[in-house]
């Protein structure tokens, strides 16, 4: 999987703790999906062991507008989001073709 695509799901992840910060991340609309549909991604990056993502995750990853994500890549490690396994999402859930960053 190459650089951009796991810099790309990184930041998806950052918004979705952003999100979790600013309250609910209900009505929140970033990169033309909402966070409190991004969070379902959180378990399939937080921990030691994390599953794999599910299928509300990967309909979310499906949506959101992967290039506007880059923004927000160097954000990752402050939030506590392992970058290996939020850089590997696009791949699990099948998008073969993430933007380059």
């Amino acid at each position: 999987m190459g650089k951009c695509k796991r810099m790309v799901i990184a930041a998806a992840i950052i918004v979705l703790l952003i999100g979790t910060w600013l309250g609910s991340g209900e009505g929140v609309n970033i990169c033309n999906v909402d966070l409190s549909e991004l969070e379902t991604c959180l378990p399939a990056v937080t921990g030691d062991n994390p599953p794999p993502p599910d299928e509300q995750c990967c309909a979310a990853l499906h949506q959101v507008n992967l290039p506007c994500l880059c923004q927000y890549k160097s954000r990752l490690p402050s939030l506590r989001i392992d970058p290996k396994e939020a850089l590997a999402l696009p791949s699990k859930c099948g998008i073969a073709n993430a933007p380059h960053c």
